[in-house]
């Protein structure tokens, strides 16, 4: 990317330095960062949609205790699950977080697959107009009446170039856009055209992680479900119920495993079909993220299975941290 290569020319020493290490679920990508603090001192930012609140920990494979005290983490646990938080919230906490990591001797190391959050850190986001539930509840309607695929014609007919990004299986992001159309008249893709790029004045590198053996990455995300389930993640969505104001369309409670969880509590699922849709579901979100990382020009790929990758990171990490 011509952002990165400009960033390395005019690197200087008071400028913030990033390291971006992305990847899809289940890579390695925070086992790899938290090695990179063994030999250097790191801060590590994560740029995950449900490590942003709090409770949601067993299903987020959020870092423990022990860990959050051994190395510094930020972007966890800013917001409660009832409570709204924009991929653009996220890109300005994120520049903050970055600074400050930087004027206290640490590198700042970005780590995690939220594309969305991603996308608004390398290429910035838009001062979108805020939600509209009954707007929200009437694309609904029509998309239970008609299918997700007839209103992602209706976005190639509006936006055509906000059409050609979206998958038309991507339901939030077909209705947010329609959405922002309905309510300005403008395309999703003309407000997306003005964005600022938060990592501007920055100099960064950045590496995405790309399992190369698909069979074996999905045994991986399978073993690694089960387990959360045997550390209590059960327990944890039962908890997350009881609390008042939480509902199965609130951003938090969409995420991958929680949604199932949740459904099965509410007595729609049994235990071993939510588990196995969590699975599913899993496999189908680590496609979509390989998918877009692929397709990230500004991303040197690595193997998480090849040892001489992490020796790569770490030599970036190093030269990073260089005057």
């Amino acid at each position: 990317m011509s952002a990165t290569l400009a960033g390395e020319r005019a690197a200087s020493p008071s400028q913030p330095r990033v390291l971006v290490v992305a990847g899809p679920t289940g890579s390695g990508k925070s086992a790899w960062a938290e090695r990179l603090a063994q030999h250097l001192p790191i801060e590590i930012l994560s740029v995950d949609s449900a490590q942003v609140y709090r409770g949601l920990d067993i299903g987020t494979a959020k870092p423990d205790a022990a860990t959050r005290a051994r190395i510094p983490h930020g972007l966890i646990d800013l917001r409660d699950p009832q409570q709204p938080y924009s991929a653009g919230e996220f890109a300005r906490d994120a520049r903050a977080a970055i600074v400050a990591a930087w004027e206290q001797g640490r590198l700042p190391v970005l780590v995690g697959g939220t594309m969305l959050y991603l996308r608004a850190l390398l290429h910035g986001m838009a001062e979108l107009p805020r939600a509209d539930a009954a707007l929200r509840a009437a694309l609904e309607a029509e998309a239970a009446a008609q299918g997700w695929a007839a209103l992602h014609a209706q976005l190639q007919a509006v936006d055509p170039v906000a059409a050609a990004r979206i998958h038309p299986n991507d339901p939030q992001r077909i209705q947010r856009a329609l959405e922002v159309f309905r309510l300005t008249g403008r395309p999703i893709s003309a407000w997306q055209a003005e964005a600022t790029q938060p990592l501007t004045g920055m100099h960064w590198r950045g590496f995405a992680l790309l399992p190369r053996d698909r069979v074996q990455h999905w045994s991986v995300l399978e073993a690694r479900f089960t387990a959360m389930m045997a550390a209590g993640f059960l327990d944890e969505v039962r908890t997350l119920r009881a609390l008042p104001g939480l509902h199965a369309e609130l951003p938090a409670l969409r995420s991958v495993g929680y949604r199932q969880l949740w459904a099965h509590l509410a007595g729609k699922t049994g235990l071993e079909e939510a588990c196995n849709l969590a699975v599913i579901a899993t496999r189908q979100l680590a496609r979509r993220q390989l998918t877009w990382l692929r397709s990230e020009g500004g991303l040197q790929a690595l193997d998480p299975g090849d040892e001489s990758g992490f020796g790569q990171l770490l030599m970036a990490a190093e030269a990073l941290r260089l005057p």
